[in-house]
């Protein structure tokens, strides 16, 4: 079978809810109209990890952006950082179109359109560095699958149908 040679990176807790802070999840596993779409459009998802699961574990507690922000959580926010633009740098090496970056609205890590959050503020600026240029959206903070869901699903088509 031949491959669409299109990819998706997206924040972590698009396809595992299961990592979100305990009282900010909105779904019982991945948001699957969401995953749906992508899939639809024959497009592959490359996962982000967690910096705040890596950093704190399951059990941590909601904290701001401001409460990230310490110099070990940059180091690991950069480090993911690096080894994510290295993986679209093999992508792109090979032909593949990174069709964009999925992030989560007022996320204090992964937020892209708002104030970013620490993981996109690395990732963005080192992309930037690297010439890779990438199309950005965001899931917004009251997102749920279903009929909650259906306007920013409809924004989500036509992003992955502009490309």
């Amino acid at each position: 079978m031949e491959r669409s040679k299109k990819v998706i990176f997206t924040s972590h807790c698009i396809l595992n809810q299961n990592a979100v802070v305990a009282p900010l999840a909105r779904a019982k596993g991945p948001y699957r109209d969401i995953v749906d779409i992508i899939f639809e459009n024959g497009i592959g998802i490359h996962q982000l990890p967690c910096p705040e699961f890596r950093h704190l574990g399951l059990k941590r507690k909601p904290m701001t952006k401001d409460q990230y922000d310490t110099e070990e959580y940059r180091k690991l926010c950069k480090e993911i950082s690096k080894d994510t633009v290295n993986i679209m740098k093999e992508y792109i090496n090979n032909g593949y179109q990174i069709v964009g970056l999925i992030g989560i609205n007022s996320s204090p890590t992964c937020s892209i359109l708002g104030k970013k959050g620490i993981l996109m503020e690395e990732l963005l600026a080192l992309c930037k560095e690297e010439n890779i240029e990438l199309e950005l959206i965001d899931v917004p903070t009251d997102y749920q699958d279903g009929e909650k869901g259906k306007e920013f699903i409809a924004k989500l088509k036509v992003f992955l149908n502009s490309l």
